[in-house]
């Protein structure tokens, strides 16, 4: 069966413009737009008038935790069924946002790529998955959370020389990741460790990023700190999340190097902003304590043109999936243009997942995932917080 969406206008993820009078028709087995037009929309019997209302691509956001809750904050002891069913129901939430695509940057048990193979099989719809698995840190660093009910492993894996990340990542790949996550420096929900600290050798670095692109997969790396940063940009990474601290040498590395960077504002928004008692001091004091430096850090990447992609560490504290499209708004306050944030959350995520041959615009021959937003999305980003906005998952209304 085929369907007409018509009497739209169309902000397509590829070009930094609205198309007025736009139609296209989705072929409800494929999911995929079959064709795309403007103003004389031809006969189909199954029409869909959207009545002059604003059609976007679905939000690729390419930096998430499934396995996090942002209310109750419980990071240690996690179950294996405890972080399922917490995953299951971020991504219902993500989904009723407006996300149709994730990236996970990091799950207990392998949750998200035992996810991500249900989904393959067909089993389990909603928002797709890029799955990471559990992610390379060094001990006592940033993802040495000690996991299961009797504390039988830790959230990521635990590697202390560059055979052990080898190894680390070949088992990942084994289990079916797409990206690998390494934790470059130290973190704010760590309690171990500085943002500043310098939690990966060069030498493991540049292994990780071997062992990952000889395998068909990209490489993120948490890095908060200038030295880190530094570290897993000469190495070679994809993309380079969070980036608080990066040096304007850095930011034109960046560009030389053709690396996104993922600025996850919202994360460190929402701890900064916590109440007193609501969180542990030292999340709190680490939070506040770079945020002024951070956004004027985010300021100069993207004055100097760096290539963004749209994340927001949703799952992180009071960071909930519900909230995923404030950070298109705090974007714009470090000085991204709103065609810039819409093409990052689009065009620039879909590309540095990888999936762009399919998702990230609507255009014939893409899947059809897309929002029908009552305002213009380009004049203003904060039309994508729509509370009751239409979301479509490959052609079918899924709110």
């Amino acid at each position: 069966m085929q369907t007409l969406y018509k009497n739209f206008s169309l902000f397509d993820g590829d070009k930094p413009e609205i198309q007025k009078d736009a139609w296209f028709i989705v072929d409800s087995k494929s999911g995929e737009i079959i064709k795309l037009g403007f103003k004389d929309a031809p006969d189909v019997e199954n029409v869909v008038d959207l009545k002059k209302k604003y059609v976007m691509p679905g939000l690729i956001n390419s930096h998430v935790h499934l396995m996090m809750n942002p209310i109750t904050n419980k990071l240690e002891y996690l179950s294996e069924a405890e972080v399922t069913f917490t995953a299951l129901n971020n991504l219902k939430e993500a989904l009723k946002a407006g996300v149709t695509y994730v990236r996970d940057c990091g799950c207990a048990f392998d949750v998200d790529i035992k996810l991500r193979r249900l989904q393959e099989e067909g089993q389990l719809g909603g928002t797709e998955i890029v799955p990471s698995g559990r992610p390379m840190c060094i001990t006592g660093g940033h993802a040495d959370f000690t996991e299961g009910l009797d504390g039988e492993t830790t959230w990521g894996n635990i590697v202390d020389s560059p055979d052990e990340m080898r190894h680390a990542i070949r088992k990942e790949f084994k289990l079916g990741a797409k990206n690998i996550k390494v934790m470059a420096t130290g973190g704010v929900m760590s309690a171990t460790d500085q943002i500043d600290d310098v939690e990966l050798s060069p030498e493991e670095l540049s292994v990780a990023v071997a062992e990952a692109h000889t395998k068909h997969m990209t490489i993120a790396a948490h890095a908060e700190g200038a030295a880190g940063i530094h570290s897993a940009i000469v190495a070679g990474v994809d993309s380079i999340e969070h980036g608080c601290m990066i040096t304007d040498e850095d930011i034109a590395l960046l560009n030389d190097k053709n690396i996104y960077i993922t600025p996850t504002i919202i994360a460190s928004y929402a701890i900064a902003t916590a109440k007193d008692g609501d969180l542990p001091d030292y999340m709190i004091t680490k939070a506040k304590g770079f945020l002024k430096i951070f956004y004027k850090r985010m300021e100069a990447a993207t004055k100097a043109g760096v290539k963004i992609s749209f994340g927001t560490d949703a799952g992180t504290p009071f960071n909930r999936f519900a909230d995923i499209p404030k950070e298109l708004e705090l974007l714009t306050d470090v000085g991204a243009s709103n065609a810039e944030v819409l093409l990052s959350a689009t065009k620039n995520s879909s590309h540095l997942l990888g999936i762009d041959d399919k998702y990230g615009s609507l255009k014939e021959g893409k899947i059809a995932d897309f929002l029908v937003l009552d305002d213009d999305p380009l004049a203003d980003v904060k039309a994508v917080q729509q509370i009751d906005k239409q979301v479509y998952k490959k052609g079918q209304l899924v709110k």
